[in-house]
């Protein structure tokens, strides 16, 4: 086996959408990188420059892509994998572990960093006003890697608890049915009155938000380029926004 050198592996968020919300932090790395690696449309934000290599592919292949990042600095280069938001928020820098986990004890000795990012989550709750103000969860509504069953469990008891939430991966084609099903669990966990939040395609031109009841929701609302944001029973509307007050009753 080639011993490890003096390559390097970074994985680092990408943001909400705004190129403005990139840190500094994160385009130092990318403009010291001498790959990028990445989901397809989170590489095709990557400007091309003279010594650099762009590694785009499938978003179904994670840890494919973060054993290929691991070979990469392994063999002496400087490698970026990128992910959009925060990349350990449902996104590469847990995949990545995993990969370091099974892989060669030589990639342990590997300058690993992880750099983070401003999460739709958080993009969207700013622009709602302040939903999350007090205990949330967040979770990720596609069944791609956990079972359906486990998000009805999680989802009724976070609304039972008392959590806002936050949810990811609302409602894909391959399963538009699914969404309306966590609609029903939320209304008879959280009651019909409480607020949900649409917000698509959060910091970009074509923005759009929207704020009803539980009781007025529709499955159609949501699609993969939306966050979707439930408040709890304190949650309410001031004007244009929504907040949850830090104060419980």
């Amino acid at each position: 086996m080639t011993p490890v050198t003096s390559g390097s592996l970074i994985v680092a968020g990408l943001g909400p959408g705004d190129d403005a919300l990139i840190t500094q932090e994160v385009r130092d790395a990318i403009d010291q990188a001498t790959d990028i690696v990445g989901y397809i449309p989170y590489v095709k934000r990557i400007p091309a420059r003279p010594g650099l290599t762009l590694h785009a592919s499938d978003n179904r292949v994670e840890l494919e892509r973060a054993s290929h990042a691991l070979e990469m600095a392994a063999a002496g280069q400087r490698v970026v994998v990128v992910s959009s938001g925060d990349p350990g928020v449902f996104a590469m820098a847990s995949a990545l572990f995993e990969a370091l986990e099974t892989g060669p004890k030589a990639w342990l000795d590997l300058d690993i960093r992880v750099l983070p990012g401003i999460t739709a989550m958080l993009a969207a709750a700013a622009q709602i006003g302040a939903p999350l103000g007090h205990d949330f969860a967040a979770i990720n509504l596609s069944d791609n890697l956990k079972p359906w069953d486990l998000i009805e469990t999680r989802l009724r008891a976070a609304g039972e608890a008392g959590f806002a939430m936050a949810f990811y991966n609302p409602r894909s084609k391959s399963r538009p049915h699914q969404f309306a099903r966590a609609l029903e669990i939320l209304r008879e966990a959280c009651g019909p009155d409480v607020l949900i939040s649409f917000a698509r395609d959060v910091t970009k031109p074509t923005q759009k938000i929207l704020t009803v009841t539980l009781a007025e929701a529709r499955a159609e609302m949501a699609d993969m380029r939306t966050m979707v944001v439930v408040g709890n029973r304190d949650t309410r509307r001031i004007g244009p926004h929504v907040y949850t007050p830090r104060s419980v009753t």
